[in-house]
């Protein structure tokens, strides 16, 4: 039962996530992407472990925070 209860709340951040990562660009809002990124870093912890390419996915958070910190610049130039 643990084992289903781990899945559901990985894939639950994870679809949260993109969920999140579409609405911060729909509505250019650096605090839901900044949460969207938050969300991330669990599920691609995991994915740190492996031995392969999928190591790679580590990166994926840094895409929200890096459109976060790009979108809060922009809000403080104007």
């Amino acid at each position: 039962m643990e084992f289903y209860l781990v899945g559901i709340v990985f894939w639950g951040l994870t679809i949260i996530s993109i969920f999140l990562f579409l609405l911060g660009l729909w509505n250019k809002s650096w605090k839901v992407l900044l949460t969207s990124g938050v969300f991330l870093i669990l599920p691609s912890l995991y994915f740190y472990g492996a031995e392969n390419w999928f190591k790679l996915f580590i990166i994926t958070p840094f895409i929200p925070f890096l459109m976060a910190y790009y979108y809060k610049s922009l809000l403080n130039r104007s």
